[in-house]
Formats: C-alpha cells, structure tokens, sequence
C-alpha cells in the first residue's frame, strides 16, 4: 500500500528547515513521507508527480505566492480535493485570514507554530488518506475476487461487503468528527472563530443585497484571568462552558453565538430593528451573569463587557465591523465593568489615544520617567506620624508631572499594569530601606503600595518577600492597599492575600465605600486596615453624612480593623473623624504628597521627636 506523502512549501531556509524537523519527528510514528520545496513553481512540479494528503503552504513567497500557488493546484482535477493550510509569519489578519478561506484552505497557521499543534493536524490528514488509501485497495481486490468467485464463495463475499460497508461507515464518522471539529470549539461546542467569519461574511452580503441590517455583540468576560489563576484551570474551563449555555438561553435559535478564543465571545443578530434587538438582548445577556455560577463548590461570580457594532451603519465590511464591535466592548469595560457600549467613530479617536499612552508609558518604564510621591498618614487623636503612602507619579516629556489617576485609566494591558505595579513595590521599599539605613527612627511606620488587578496573582507574595529581602526590610513595614474593586467578583484571592499575612506584610481595603465589597469578604480575607474613600469623608457636613462615617468606622472595628479616612481636607472633617473614633487620617489638612527630599525632611523631624530607633 502506498504511504500517504505530506508536502511542505517555504522560500526561507531556516523557517523549512524547522517546519521540517517538527514534521520528522512525526512522520515516522505517523507513517508519512515528508516532501518538500522552496517554491509555488517547485510544489507545483511536486503535484504532477505525487498525491498529497496535505499541502502546508507559506503564504509570503516570492514569484509565486502562497495563495496563487493555491489556485493553480486546485485548477487541476487530480488535485483539486488536496487539503491546503497556510503557514506564515506575515498577514495576521483577519482579511488575509478570510483571502485564505476563499483560496479553499482547510486552516491558516501563524508561525511560531506550535510543534504539537501541527503534528496534530498534519496526523488527521494522513489519517484520512490511509483510511481512504485502504478503502481504495479493498475496493480493487473485491473487483480482482469478482472476476474469479463463483457461487460458492458467494458467503464470503457478503462477510467482506459487510466489513467494506463498516469502514465507510467509520471513515464518514471520523470525516465527519473532523468537519465538526473544523467549525465549533472543542470547550463549548459553540462556533467557532472561522465558522463565525464565514457566516459574518454571509451576513454581509445578504444584507447588502436586501438592503437590510444586522448587529454584532462583542463580549468579555470581567476579570476571567484572575479567576482562572486563583481557582484554576478546571474551573475557569466550566465557567465558559456555563457562559456559553447562558449566552445560548438569551438568544433566539436563529442568533449565531460564537467563541472567539480565551474569554471572548461573540453573537450575530439578524433581522429588522437591529439596534433595538442588539440593545435587549445585551440586556438581557448582562441581567444572565447577575446570578454567581456555582462550579465545584466555589460560587463564581462575573459580569460581562458588551460592545456592540450594526451593519451597515458602524462598518463596509465583516472584518471592521468585527474591529470596531471589539473596540467598543473596550470601551464598555473601561466605563465600568459589566456595561454595554454601542460603536460610535469617536470611540476610534479615544483607542488611538489609548494605543499611544501604552507606548508612552513603555518608554517611561524603560527611560526612568515614573518616581513615587509620598504623603504620610497620622494617628488620632495625637496626630503623629503612623504610615506613608507612595504615590505613583510620571514625569511626562510633554505634559509635566502627572498624577497615577490621569494616565492608569488608560491602560488595560495587564502585562504592563503588572510591571507598573511591581516597579512601584520596588522603588517604594528601596526607598523605605534607604531612610531606615540612614539611622531614621522608623518603628511603627509603615509604607503603602497601591496594587493594580494584575498584580493580584500567585507570585505576588514570592516578588513582595523578595523586594523586602533585597532591601532589608521586615514585612510589617510595608503595606500593601487593594482597592475595593479588586475584591468585587474577583475569584478567590484569599490564599494569595493569606500567604502575606502570614509572611507579616499588613493588608488594607482601599476606597472602601466605592465599589460594593459582601461583608463576608471582607471578614474571610482578615484585612488590617479599611480606608474609608474621600468621598465619604467629602460629604461630612451633609446630613446623613457624619452617620455614614460613623457606620463605615463602627463596621471596621467589628472586622477587626483599623480605620483610615482619605481626602481629610479641612479641620471640622478631622473633628468629625477624631469624635467617631477613627483611628488614622491622611489629606491635604495633614500634608500634600511630597516628593522624596520633602518626606524625609518630614522624617527627620518625628526622628527627633521620637529619638534614634533602639538596636
């Protein structure tokens, strides 16, 4: 019997040479021949000569192209049923992606390709050959049987059909498994990102050709990432699959619902009034994710993101539509997590602005343009200094000094937040570390990070003991505030934020008041300190305000916290907070953020007061 022959096309040598040795190490177990040339010109030659059980095809070649090269081997009769995926380095996107599709490619691969993946895919190809090669050669000796066979081996003959007739029906199963597997994802059974492409591009052209309308949902999924890695993989698996059924529940049978990859998800809504169809259906989308998800005993909960785009009011055609449906689902979760947001072109404007930002504040990590601002807390009644907390700020090269709140909006790539936010735990304990080597009396002190949502991961506690390690610092003298949003919905933070505790590095509630936090949180995770949010303090001259301050002071104390008021601008708030019994403040009225030189002027002068620390 024949050995089915996988052919590979690339102009470059090193990128041939390591698509090779991935497929060598396979071909063997696999029981495949591996052709191979550096040209459409010379795999087109190779097709004349040989039947291929795939062709994997660069797209960038010069001369001929990957996908002319794909044109004319499907011209010919012989070859015109030879499955072609496209690999490249080039054109990762979604239209050379679909150029691809319409070239009759059965999968389009970026490279670095993982080895795993490919072998993968190569081994059902050939797979289907030999399946198709034995079917072949059965066939043939079943003709060579007839001619000899008389009545008498008229029994066998049935026995062999019979086994011939299983086979096939075998090989429709798998081909079948395998076209299933090639439009719906494998986790959630939902379509998948090129069978939803193709329906879009259907759409597109129904309704061009109707003069109709239709609209595109973009979902993501709220703080997926930290559930995933705080609860795991399995868990953070059935959460999608129980997206998915909900997402099916809210849409009509007609509805296209689709996953993207990871936690992103879309759904295409057909038919008149499509705006006012999209608009209740995300509804009804975000009233379905209000109820926690229960997953192996752990009750999960999150919110979705929607971004909403219409055809053909938003876009000319599926791939801008796909672009500016995702861009406003950005938008959405920068406005508060769960909400929807329907394209408009100004939203374009704000994610360049966005893009550049990002750019910027990379260059500023590298080129030391972002310094800590600190401005220190004070104990009540006394008044004495209790703490510090290190402000991030940037130099900007163009817009001066600017405060973390006017450039952190901006930044939703998590990477980024996360060196942010390491940055700022480093440079924060450098500093500490450096006042205390200076023979500063710093007992009872203690510095405060701000942690950003990225940095809430399992490391977190391995990367804080090592930057106090690094600068002699024992853990209670760094603090490390959460902002409450954090803990909205966030998946179980608790053994990381434990695995602190333990080490002696204090915790804080940050904001507290702002976003909402269950009670049972907040007792579970055993904070140090609540900080009430300025706004609270803001308001405590209005009636109800003081009782709202009193409240939020007696529910720290019943947690078995201390109380910290932020924004204390004026003497009657302090009056106000000193009579309820809050136990720290920091604002204007005690001091502005100070830049390092004025803290440690402020330093020198409570080590006075207080007298050098004992050794």
């Amino acid at each position: 019997m024949h050995i089915p022959k996988v052919l590979l096309v690339n102009d470059d040598a090193a990128s041939l040479m390591a698509l090779e040795s991935v497929l060598l190490a396979a071909a063997e177990a696999s029981q495949y021949a591996l052709i191979t040339a550096t040209s459409g010109q010379e795999a087109l030659r190779q097709v004349l000569k040989h039947e291929f059980a795939v062709i994997l095809l660069d797209v960038n070649m010069p001369g001929m192209d990957g996908f002319e090269t794909a044109d004319a081997i499907h011209s010919r009769e012989r070859s015109s049923a030879v499955p072609i995926i496209f690999i490249t380095a080039h054109h990762a996107d979604e239209m050379h992606r679909l150029e691809g599709y319409r070239k009759g490619a059965a999968d389009y691969l970026f490279t670095p390709v993982i080895a795993q993946v490919l072998q993968t895919k190569v081994a059902v190809f050939v797979e289907l050959t030999k399946r198709n090669l034995e079917l072949q050669a059965k066939t043939d000796e079943l003709s060579r049987l007839n001619q000899d066979l008389r009545v008498q081996r008229l029994q066998d003959l049935e026995r062999i059909n019979g086994e011939l007739q299983q086979e096939v029906a075998v090989r429709k199963t798998a081909e079948e498994r395998a076209h299933a597997l090639s439009i719906r994802d494998p986790l959630t059974n939902l379509v998948n990102r090129r069978s939803l492409i193709q329906q879009l591009e259907h759409a597109v052209a129904t309704a061009d050709r109707g003069k109709s309308e239709f609209a595109l949902l973009f979902l993501d999924l709220d703080k997926f990432k930290s559930i995933n890695d705080t609860l795991g993989h399995e868990v953070g698996d059935e959460l999608l699959r129980q997206v998915a059924a909900r997402l099916l529940a809210a849409v009509r049978v007609s509805d296209v619902v689709a996953r993207l990859g990871g936690d992103e998800f879309v759904v295409l809504l057909a038919g008149a009034g499509a705006a006012t169809n999209a608009a209740r259906v995300a509804r009804k989308i975000e009233q379905a994710h209000h109820h926690p998800f229960d997953i192996n005993g752990h009750r999960v909960h999150t919110s979705t993101s929607i971004g909403i785009g219409l055809y053909p009011q938003d876009a000319g055609n599926a791939a801008q539509l796909m672009k500016n449906a995702d861009t406003a689902m950005y938008h959405a979760k920068q406005n508060r997590r769960g909400s929807i947001e329907f394209f408009r072109e100004e939203l374009n404007a704000r994610e360049i602005e966005r893009a550049r930002w990002v750019s910027e504040l990379q260059l500023a990590l590298a080129g030391a343009e972002l310094e800590l601002h600190y401005q220190p807390r004070a104990c009540l009644p006394d008044g004495a200094l209790c703490g510090v907390e290190a402000l991030l700020h940037w130099r900007h090269p163009q817009h001066g000094l600017l405060a973390a709140g006017v450039f952190l909006p901006f930044i939703t790539e998590r990477e980024l937040l996360a060196q942010v936010c390491e940055w700022s735990i480093g440079a924060a304990c450098a500093k500490f570390g450096q006042w205390h080597a200076a023979g500063l009396n710093l007992a009872g002190l203690s510095i405060s990070v701000e942690l950003a949502a990225p940095a809430l991961c399992a490391e977190l506690a391995a990367r804080v003991l090592a930057h106090l390690r690094t600068c002699a610092l024992d853990p209670d003298w760094l603090e490390l505030s959460i902002p409450e949003s954090l803990l909205v919905g966030a998946g179980d933070v608790g053994p990381v934020l434990r695995e602190l505790k333990d080490a002696g590095v204090r915790l804080a509630v940050d904001n507290f008041g702002s976003a909402g936090t269950s009670l049972a949180t907040l007792r579970n995770l055993s904070l140090d300190l609540l900080k009430i949010d300025a706004a609270f303090v803001a308001q405590s001259g209005a009636d109800g305000g003081a009782d709202m301050l009193a409240a939020i002071t007696h529910l720290g104390r019943a947690l078995g916290m201390r109380v910290l008021a932020k924004g204390v601008h004026r003497a009657d708030q302090l009056s106000v907070l000193t009579a309820l019994g809050c136990d720290q403040y920091q604002g204007e009225l005690l001091s502005a953020p100070l830049q390092a030189d004025g803290m440690l002027a402020l330093l020198q002068a409570h080590h006075n007061l207080q007298g050098p620390t004992s050794n």
